[in-house]
């Protein structure tokens, strides 16, 4: 019982369960999935940077950033799906003339 007490007490101890593989990770590591979330991620990232530019008018924000977030939520459940929504985000800040940051 000291030792777990002991562990307990410790930073580490409290981030382990947070960092450790869950069943969710290791079913995502065996097909793909784990990279193709990295990469929408990455996308999502991009997107957000360029929403952000302060030369965006505040309501366009406000909407682009609604839009984004719907984008993120839906990439929980449906991958190709937000994959696809991203794309048309991403082709409407071309056409808005909102450049990469």
């Amino acid at each position: 019982m000291g030792t777990a007490k002991a562990v307990r007490n410790t930073r580490l101890a409290l981030s382990r369960s947070a960092t450790a593989r869950r069943w969710h990770n290791r079913r995502m590591g065996r097909d793909g999935q784990l990279e193709l979330y990295g990469l929408l991620a990455a996308r999502l990232k991009q997107a957000h940077a360029r929403v952000a530019n302060p030369e965006v008018p505040d309501g366009t924000r406000r909407e682009l950033t609604r839009r984004l977030l719907a984008v993120t939520a839906a990439a929980k459940h449906d991958l190709a799906d937000a994959a696809r929504r991203l794309d048309v985000l991403t082709a409407e800040l071309d056409d808005l003339g909102i450049p990469d940051r």
